[in-house]
């Protein structure tokens, strides 16, 4: 019997530990995504990417799965190649004010 996705996540979301870690990697995953998706959308491999930056698929492999951050270059050079538009954006108290 498979349990839904949405089940599992609603156990998850209910353990207090759970929810510490989550909020803590919340933004390294949001940008890992976000590269993942300008890659998807621009319809290149990894390894297509890797090429047109100047590094290894590995590297954007780790990117995309958060397991380690790309410097600004980095991200400034992904975004070209993936005809994205970089905006890095600060934000006070987590508001939606940018400074």
């Amino acid at each position: 019997m498979t349990i839904p996705f949405k089940t599992v996540r609603e156990r998850w979301n209910a353990d207090p530990n759970y929810r510490v870690v989550r909020d803590e990697i919340a933004p390294e995953m949001e940008l890992a995504f976000a590269m993942s998706e300008a890659r998807h959308r621009a319809k290149l491999s990894q390894a297509e990417v890797a090429r047109r930056i100047g590094t290894s698929q590995a590297m954007v492999a780790r990117w995309e799965t958060g397991k380690s951050a790309p410097t600004t270059t980095s991200l400034r050079r992904f975004a070209q190649a993936t005809g994205s538009t970089l905006q890095i954006q600060l934000e006070v108290g987590g508001s939606d004010e940018a400074l």
